[in-house]
């Protein structure tokens, strides 16, 4: 009952405790003869003062306390990729946003987790691209199809894909105007987002046709034919797969095809999330494994009277459901009874190869638990007919079979609520004969780029291996650590960025405490002796656990954690750039220590290091070769010093050999040491010396190359047009005044220049006689002016302004090569 569940809520075991800074009544036991005893008040304002775990629960719309069905045990389950293509930056986020709650559910509250992922290795998306690519792949190899009848393929195949786009805007249009006209919102709204994507779509589809146009018109020698051909295969690759997939791609029926495309991209999928540093799952499934046990799955709804057979498939009936007393559409309720799904909706559920429309079903809800293959689809036998599993049966199965009738945490991306997760309890609940199988439903907010939802379909994605190309893992994590987990995020530059600088404020930290520790602390005085600066670090370093604390019981408030480990670094900081500062060298490793602990439960840190990101080159191996190139360092520059040393005693100049000097010392600092993983620092007390990993250093030293080199064209740039300006101010003022209208315009002018008429006859009025008069005087100041400037010598001073201009754009040229 309600009654219960609320009393179990509030009865159930508190994590930890926290105070109010007030005392309770005191504790007198007059049979010890034990003095009172005043126990320190308990904070109850709020579950998480209470130190209960919230999680934002899709199922209520809102935080709700964490309880697990059984002792401290979490059966989660995560929906894994749907395995057709490379995995782009928005699965990133998602996986990352649940290694990251994963790491902190278990290394921090140490809950016991049992995870598991599936892999969805058969649905539309792989049927159709497994079936395209095995199209393109037999006319590449098909030597019948020259470049002239590859152009003719091309350009059919570009027209019946325009023919195609144009109708599905029209659709899409239509639909926005019954919309509008029958005053539904919701679908009106669901109408301009699709609006919104088809004309991307559209866009993108132009951009391709220009490709094509421009490859489809070179022709030349037949060697030549053979590269164009190539090239305009991989330009119109797109729009020729879709053509030959309507054409032929009922013709493929092997298994393998299917079966060899999956296994690549489940592959690459995994070597991905290693590449993030994401922890395995603790048990991994994949669909075609699984189908026995779905087909036995799908008869015991049908004996329960919960689904039907129809042509070959199986559906879900929803108004059998709801009549057995559950309740369809939970996580994304709309209308009345909670079952008002759309026909956009619809088209989602059954996917891009949907079975035979509404015509076969019941209730044009109902939705596929088992699909009757058609030619060119993989199929098993069954009882219904040769198929193959509806999508969102697999999860079902899967995820019962492992972690039963009960889960703990369901968790997946924004876009799978509905029709996906819906679909799924709804079966699930169906064949267990139960109101909840799923306690919570978490889903990661979408991730934008340029304002859309990141997606392959728009074209719009950066893949995962794209980003590590110009990114860390690290860097990555750090990103997302900085946003809510389960809200929208805008992937840009800026958000980059902005990871990047938290991760060198860390780093620079790690940096100061390591030199500081470095030192034999116990040869000093060791209390703490900066007075109220000690107590004030003190209690930023305690306040920062407690908001880190806070922030993690919070929905796994990973944002404001990371704000509050940034917040005691910055107060650490300022303590050590106090004036004649003694520092409290045990509190700031402390403080190292804790923001390092937390970093490793968040997955940015990985080794054993008490704190910091840990030094040297990453090479395990090689001490011995280490010890030679610092050697060599040393050798070589003690040379350059005595060499500098050697010219000035010689007779050389002594200001000279200065210089000299500290341009060696700073290029040891910027460009030896660097290489053998030092990094150096000069401050005004001295300088400190840190190791770290040679190929992070030479990536920022390259970084910052880069930014200088672009603060030197933007300069460069600027200088070019001030001085392109210059010449031809000189140029124009090199003009004498009483010349400057004696033009075929005029006929007869003064004898200051002023034109009086006009090369037909007519006299210049004495409007425009006022105005030509006023630019002759302003022409003779700038051309007195000119010739005072240059000593009556313009031209001179023009080819220097020239030799200038040209000076910059040789400048300009050679940066950018």
């Amino acid at each position: 009952t309600h009654t219960q569940h609320h009393h179990q809520h509030q009865h159930c075991p508190t994590m930890s405790l926290s105070g109010t800074g007030n005392f309770c009544q005191p504790i007198c036991e007059d049979s010890s003869h034990r003095h009172p005893w005043y126990p320190p008040e308990i904070a109850t304002t709020d579950p998480i003062a209470r130190g209960q775990l919230l999680l934002r629960n899709t199922l209520t719309g809102k935080k709700e306390p964490f309880v697990p069905m059984q002792a401290r045990h979490v059966r989660w389950y995560t929906c894994g990729p749907t395995v057709y293509d490379s995995s782009h930056v928005g699965h990133a986020r998602t996986y990352l946003s649940f290694d990251i709650m994963r790491r902190v559910m278990t290394d921090y509250f140490h809950y016991n987790v049992l995870y598991q992922i599936n892999t969805t290795d058969i649905d539309d998306k792989i049927i159709l691209r497994a079936r395209q690519n095995e199209l393109i792949r037999q006319l590449e190899l098909d030597t019948s199809v020259d470049f002239d009848k590859l152009v003719i393929l091309a350009k059919e195949a570009l027209g019946e894909a325009k023919a195609k786009s144009d109708q599905k805007k029209e659709e899409i249009a239509t639909a926005i105007e019954e919309a509008t006209q029958n005053k539904d919102s919701r679908a009106k709204t669901e109408q301009e987002g699709l609006m919104e994507q088809h004309l991307v779509k559209r866009k993108n589809l132009d951009g391709d046709e220009a490709k094509i146009m421009e490859l489809c018109g070179s022709s030349s020698s037949s060697s030549a034919n053979k590269d164009a051909r190539a090239k305009l295969l991989v330009a119109a690759k797109s729009v020729i797969a879709e053509k030959l997939d309507r054409e032929k791609g009922h013709l493929i029926t092997d298994h393998s095809v299917f079966n060899a495309h999956a296994r690549q991209y489940e592959r690459e999928f995994m070597e991905d999330m290693t590449a993030l540093g994401i922890r395995e799952p603790d048990v991994l499934t994949r669909v075609t494994e699984y189908v026995p046990q779905i087909i036995a799955f799908v008869e015991t709804i049908i004996e329960k009277g919960l689904a039907y057979k129809s042509n070959g498939s199986v559906y879900l009936s929803l108004d059998s459901f709801q009549a057995a007393g559950h309740n369809y559409r939970k996580l994304n309720p709309a209308g009345p009874g909670g079952a008002a799904t759309s026909a956009a909706e619809m088209a989602e559920g059954e996917g891009a190869l949907g079975g035979g429309g509404t015509s076969e079903k019941r209730n044009p809800s109902d939705f596929a638990l088992w699909k009757a293959s058609k030619p060119g689809e993989p199929a098993w036998e069954s009882p219904f007919g040769p198929g193959r599993p509806g999508w969102h049966i697999e999860c079902s199965v899967v995820a019962g079979d492992i972690l039963g009738e009960r889960i703990d945490i369901h968790s997946g991306g924004e876009d799978l609520k509905f029709p996906h997760h819906d679909n799924e309890l709804a079966q699930s609940e169906a064949c267990f004969g139960c109101n909840q199988w799923v306690n919570y439903f978490t889903h990661t907010g979408h991730l934008h780029i340029q304002g859309l939802k990141m997606s392959k379909s728009l074209k719009n994605f950066i893949t995962i291996r794209q980003a590590l190309e110009h990114n860390t893992a690290r860097q990555l994590r750090i990103m997302f650590l900085l946003q809510a987990w389960d809200q929208p995020m805008n992937y840009s530059d800026q958000t980059i960025d902005d990871a990047r600088s938290k991760e060198a404020a860390f780093k620079s930290f790690f940096r100061e405490v390591e030199a500081l520790v470095r030192d034999d602390y116990l040869a000093q005085e060791v209390g703490w002796r900066m007075a109220d600066h000690d107590h004030k670090l003190a209690d930023a370093y305690l306040a920062a656990r407690q908001t880190v604390h806070e922030s993690l019981l919070d929905n796994f408030n990973t944002k404001d954690a990371m704000s509050a480990l940034l917040k005691v670094i910055n107060e650490a900081n300022t303590y050590l750039r106090l004036p004649q500062v003694r520092p409290s060298v045990l509190l700031l490793r402390a403080i190292a220590t804790y923001v390092t602990q937390i970093l490793k439960i968040f997955g940015v840190i990985d080794g054993e290091d008490e704190f910091g990101f840990g030094s040297g080159g990453g090479d395990a191996n090689a001490t011995s070769s280490g010890g030679e190139q610092y050697i060599e360092t040393l050798v070589s520059f003690r040379e350059s010093i005595r060499n500098a040393a050697l010219d000035a005693a010689k007779g050389g100049d002594s200001k000279a050999a200065i210089q000299s000097v500290l341009q060696i010392c700073d290029a040891l600092r910027d460009e030896v040491l660097p290489k053998v993983g030092v990094r150096l620092e000069d401050r005004p007390t001295g300088t400190m010396w840190n190791l770290e990993d040679p190929e992070v250093m030479a990536k920022e030293l390259a970084e910052k190359a880069a930014k200088e080199k672009e603060a030197q064209i933007s300069k460069l740039e600027k200088q070019l047009i001030a001085r392109e300006k210059e010449c031809e101010k000189i140029k124009n003022s090199m003009v004498k005044p009483e010349d400057m209208f004696r033009t075929n315009e005029f006929k007869e002018w003064d004898e200051s220049g002023v034109p009086t008429t006009l090369a037909n006859g007519d006299p210049v009025s004495g409007g425009q006689m006022k105005k030509k008069k006023k630019a002759i005087d302003k022409q003779s100041k700038a051309f007195k002016d000119l010739m005072e400037k240059s000593g009556n010598n313009p031209q001179e001073l023009l080819s220097a302004a020239q030799k200038e201009v040209d000076g910059i754009k040789e400048k300009l040229s050679s940066l950018s090569l």
